[in-house]
């Protein structure tokens, strides 16, 4: 039998804070082999990510601190190897990729700057040579026109993309161990399948280990050889893939299987108003190029989308990575230029300024999908929630606002006490109730959700679901609902539109559309999800 690649043995990890250490890893023996993948997976704050970003000592010490155990890579230990060693391993012999793209790469440099980088360092590459493999890892990742991609700028590429060039970053140096962390949260089921596969083949062409980090069981099925389940900065199950899916030992594994998305929509009532009706809405940037940055073309990105939605009722707009859901949903929120109709109410939105919206933005409200990035982290969550109010119910008092926001945060289950901390003080599915009561304080007709459950765990995504649910029975409210997890899509909406390339592939209603699709890509993206 080989030796494994990776060991970790009896580890804990502690913070120190103000002289006093807490302990968030306590115990963990993991064992990674050559060709061999090892998912870890566990709720927000079990201690998966801190646990992988010590195999590599990313983190800062002090203040952290290893009180037992220690981390091998081919028999060597890493806890105690020095700067240099360290240096040799990370990125070359040890890969990482990190769940958040936008942090990782550099918004000062185009991304063939930032990929030959990897290939310089790591490799001794130059320029000539290594542009040749940089195209050839970015199509296998699905950059599609790899070639014009090369000069452009991380912000301009959608949040799939941005994944994907980290991905392909990671693999240029053809690693002997990569650590995923959460490496398809962002992408949609497509190419997610499409990266399972190459990263499947990557394994088995270098036979390269795979430490990959996840919350998404279904992704565990298809890639996993064993798999470890982490609660609370313990290992409580660990075992082979197929064993522990066929007769999980612990309660917690159980709980983590039973959390899939299910469940029917809300139902709708007899009422027949429709409250927003879109017809031929189509969205064009503009192409500029030489010095002077002249228009010279318009690129269409959203083309004729038309629907209707009644009170209490949900559209799902589902599709790839770049396909135009969340322009659409920009667009529907008067945040960037459009053609065509959008009628809210009885009222025409098209034509108006900034000024003219300003009284129906209370009745409009947005979800966006990483509360990370949507809350400002300067303010406490009293004043995150209330600034809705001093916008557009100036006539109260700080005292009434204040009654308001404890009203509302009871409402999604969030604790009032906690109203005068700030956001970095709370789990990702506690954000995401934060931003949910900043939109619900408005008591709006509308609400747009920008894949709102997309980077929070199983558990907490089902909990964010019955909340919107709960909601939407009490309120009548109406939502866009913005999403690539067609088993969440299938459990809210009434209504869905596939998007491919800004086109509508097919439309219809929800139950109908996903028992009989009529159209081959639909087909592809639920056999695929």
């Amino acid at each position: 039998m080989t030796s494994p690649l990776l060991t970790i043995e009896n580890l804990s990890i502690a913070f120190t804070d103000r002289g006093e250490r807490r302990t968030v890893v306590s115990d963990l023996s993991l064992q990674v082999a050559a060709g061999e993948t090892l998912a870890l997976v566990g709720e927000s704050g079990s201690g998966k990510s801190v646990s992988a970003l010590s195999v590599l000592r990313l983190l800062p010490s002090p203040p952290v601190s290893y009180p037992s155990g220690d981390i091998f890579f081919h028999g060597q230990s890493l806890l105690h190897a020095d700067e240099r060693t360290l240096r040799g391993i990370r990125g070359n012999r040890i890969a990482m990729i990190f769940q958040e793209p936008m942090v990782s790469l550099n918004p000062l440099h185009t991304l063939e700057k930032q990929l030959y980088e990897v290939l310089s360092l790591h490799r001794g590459m130059r320029k000539e040579a290594a542009r040749g493999e940089i195209l050839d890892c970015l199509e296998r990742v699905g950059i599609r026109n790899a070639p014009k991609r090369l000069t452009d700028y991380p912000h301009q590429l959608s949040g799939g993309e941005r994944q994907r060039v980290m991905i392909a970053m990671a693999l240029l140096t053809r690693p002997e161990l990569l650590i995923a962390d959460e490496p398809t949260t962002a992408l949609d089921v497509s190419v997610q399948a499409q990266i399972l596969q190459l990263l499947r083949e990557l394994r088995d062409e270098l036979n390269m280990g795979l430490l990959f980090i996840t919350h998404n069981l279904s992704i565990v099925r298809k890639l996993a050889d064993n798999v470890a389940v982490m609660q609370n900065g313990r290992c409580v199950e660990q075992n082979s893939a197929s064993a522990l899916f066929s007769a999980p030992a612990h309660p917690y594994t159980r709980r983590l299987i039973d959390s899939e998305p299910s469940g029917d929509p809300v139902p709708l009532t007899d009422n027949t108003g429709l409250l927003l009706q879109i017809d031929k809405l189509s969205v064009a940037f503009p192409v500029r190029k030489g010095v002077l940055r002249r228009v010279v073309d318009n690129k269409r990105v959203v083309k004729e989308i038309s629907f209707s939605l009644r009170p209490g009722e949900t559209l799902g707009l589902v599709g790839e990575s770049g396909s135009g859901k969340s322009t659409t949903g920009l667009a529907l929120l008067r945040l960037i230029a459009s053609e065509g109709s959008i009628v809210f109410d009885g009222q025409a939105l098209q034509g108006r300024n900034r000024k003219q919206m300003l009284p129906l933005r209370h009745r409009i409200q947005v979800v966006f999908q990483d509360p990370n990035s949507s809350l400002n982290p300067r303010l406490n969550v009293l004043q995150i929630i209330e600034e809705g109010l001093r916008v557009h119910q100036p006539s109260l008092t700080p005292a009434q606002r204040e009654q308001e926001v404890i009203r509302v945060m009871q409402e999604v289950g969030l604790d009032p006490d906690t109203r005068q901390r700030y956001p970095a003080a709370f789990s990702g599915g506690q954000r995401q109730r934060i931003a949910i009561a900043r939109a619900l304080i408005l008591k709006p007709e509308l609400i747009v959700l920008d894949e709102p459950t997309s980077s929070l765990d199983r558990t907490v995504q089902a909990q964010i679901l019955a909340l919107l649910k709960a909601l939407q029975e009490k309120h009548r409210l109406a939502y866009i609902f913005i999403s690539h997890d067609l088993h969440v899509v299938r459990s809210l909406c009434h209504q869905v539109i596939v998007l491919r390339q800004g086109e509508v592939v097919e439309q219809g209603e929800c139950q109908r559309v996903f028992a009989a699709p009529q159209q081959e890509y639909t087909r592809q993206l639920l056999a695929l999800s």
